[in-house]
């Protein structure tokens, strides 16, 4: 998600051309798929942003249809925002597009410095957490 802020893989306002979720939905949905479903404090801890600015991107993906307001599984007071079907289809259809666009950028790229980029990428972004204190969850180890 850190390099889809570049402009090689953008043509305008940070969105690939093709681009079917805006960069806030995409992360937003990233963070919900890895972690399962979040209240707004959730997301505020995950992200460092405060409530008022989540509220405003959890309302537009919800009139997107991409997450849905649910009772907390565990009991709990809060509501939280589960990522829907539609927005399960859109961000893995946007990141089928981030994927092509780093398959362009690195087509001539041998496999192993393909592999080296990945793990002085994933060890970078490690660095920017731990300095941060707030790790981001991964679905999966493999780049």
């Amino acid at each position: 998600m850190l390099l889809s802020r570049y402009m090689h893989l953008h043509k305008s306002k940070g969105r690939r051309a093709d681009s079917v979720l805006d960069r806030s939905a995409y992360i937003l949905l990233s963070r919900i798929r890895a972690q399962g479903p979040m209240s707004i404090g959730q997301l505020g801890d995950a992200f460092g942003l405060d409530a008022s600015t989540l509220n405003r991107q959890t309302a537009a993906a919800m009139r997107a249809g991409l997450v849905e307001r649910i009772p907390d599984p565990e009991g709990g007071m809060a509501r939280k925002f589960r990522i829907t079907d539609e927005g399960e289809r859109r961000l893995d259809e946007e990141r089928a597009g981030l994927v092509a666009s780093l398959d362009r950028i690195m087509a001539d790229w041998p496999e192993e410095d393909i592999a080296a980029f990945a793990g002085y990428l994933r060890r970078f972004n490690s660095g920017i957490e731990r300095l941060h204190g707030m790790p981001w969850p991964r679905a999966c180890v493999n780049p």
